[in-house]
């Protein structure tokens, strides 16, 4: 933490050691030096969120920067857990801007309803196009990526072309990998077509990425998170709180928090026979919710087994061992996590992070549409036999409800078991 001072340094946080900062040190950091300028201002620190605007121009953002490197945490995700949790739900995306985030909402909207997309889906979507506008936002220094491509915009087209070329440089000298710059690349593509065709811009800006950048995707190359580095973590683990803790985090795509606080009363196992065992949740970031559990039920029976045969047990899959909370906190998690990760040999850094629980999380979300993917394909034919080049139409229209999800878990299943299972 900051040693106060008689007098105000330039640097507010010239004398923090953000290496060792807690969640706990980073609330009182925005108490004591975020907070006061806040209410110079005549705003409220608890229920007026700043801006990263704001950030900057206060230079803050050495705050920002050293919460996402050291807790992976986006402001939006910190003010939503730590300074005012149970108010905004909004996405965090990478701008102040209003018109750009509606515009950024309305296309997933469509691809959603238009396209029969699954919410796992557009999720993955979101986040690569957030990862575009956090790259226009440090290559450019602007927020507003609707401006230079009006109609009646006074930029010309090729600085606005020159703008969003810039964004993929930012990316490339940060070494993502050539998947990941791919995928943002047709996403960006895609959604400036769709302004283009609702008339909100006059040009698409993105429509030469394919000649400027050549990025070869190495088939053998893997997604950020690879079943090999999964395969690492599963192998390194020798109790069942590690084995559940990456079954949890990877096998079923759940937050940090949601894993630290699960409870057995939330597993629900008594299904029909083409469904699949689930978990509730009563809150989540979205609202109430249920994730199928395709794969893991056994690393779930085998810490079940543990636990029940302590005295007192609460039910908590991952009970405090202090006593003063009955589960871990997030920051337990990580922690877990990370020794993990350290003792399987994974790298230092993975796309460009540090290996996290939220690298699981996105593993999870780039397995589930890749297995969207492949069933698409497999359903290609046969499409084309009922008079259809969209496989989407048989998937939506000819099979039913059941048959689908029963077809998606069953390649799910598959991926995961490739990656989970030991050699």
């Amino acid at each position: 933490m900051a040693e106060s001072t008689t007098e105000e340094t330039a640097d507010p946080f010239a004398d923090v050691r953000w290496t060792t900062c807690s969640l706990g040190d980073f609330r009182d950091l925005y108490r004591e030096v975020v907070a006061p300028r806040l209410r110079a201002e005549g705003r409220d620190p608890e229920t007026d969120r700043p801006t990263h605007q704001w950030f900057r121009d206060e230079e803050l953002r050495a705050f920002l920067a050293a919460l996402r490197r050291h807790h992976d945490l986006s402001f939006g995700e910190f003010w939503r857990e730590e300074v005012a949790p149970g108010g905004d739900e909004g996405y965090d995306w990478a701008t102040d801007d209003a018109d750009t985030r509606e515009a950024l909402e309305t296309f997933l909207d469509r691809r959603r309803s238009r396209h029969s997309l699954r919410d796992s889906t557009v999720e993955a979507k979101r986040r690569r196009l957030n990862l575009y506008v956090r790259a226009y936002r440090e290559a450019n220094g602007e927020t507003d990526l609707l401006a230079p491509v009006r109609a009646d915009s006074d930029v010309p087209v090729h600085e606005a072309v020159h703008a969003c070329y810039a964004a993929f440089d930012w990316l490339d000298a940060r070494d993502y990998n050539p998947r990941t710059k791919t995928r943002v690349r047709s996403v960006v593509d895609g959604w400036y077509q769709h302004l283009v065709g609702r008339r909100l811009a006059a040009v698409n800006p993105a429509t030469g990425l394919y000649d400027e950048f050549k990025w070869q995707a190495d088939p053998s190359d893997p997604a950020p998170l690879s079943h090999a580095h999964v395969r690492k973590l599963v192998e390194a683990a020798d109790s069942s709180r590690e084995e559940l803790l990456v079954v949890a985090l990877a096998a079923w795509g759940l937050r940090a928090n949601e894993v630290a606080s699960l409870h057995v009363s939330q597993f629900v196992r008594d299904v029909g026979e083409d469904e699949a065992p689930y978990v509730t949740f009563a809150e989540r970031k979205n609202g109430p919710g249920e994730v199928n559990l395709v794969y893991g039920l056994d690393a779930l029976d085998a810490r079940l087994d543990e636990l029940s045969g302590r005295e007192e047990w609460s039910g908590y899959l991952f009970p405090s061992p202090q006593g003063a909370e009955p589960h871990v906190a997030r920051e337990t998690v990580w922690s877990w996590f990370r020794e993990l990760a350290e003792r399987a040999g994974l790298p230092e850094k993975i796309d460009g992070e540090r290996p996290s629980p939220q690298l699981c999380r996105r593993y999870w979300y780039d397995t589930y549409t890749s297995v969207l993917e492949a069933v698409l394909e497999g359903l290609e034919d046969i499409a084309a036999e009922q008079g259809s080049d969209d496989p989407r139409v048989l998937l939506s229209n000819y099979l039913s409800d059941e048959r689908s999800r029963k077809v998606r878990r069953e390649f799910m299943r598959a991926e995961l078991a490739e990656a989970f299972e030991r050699e």
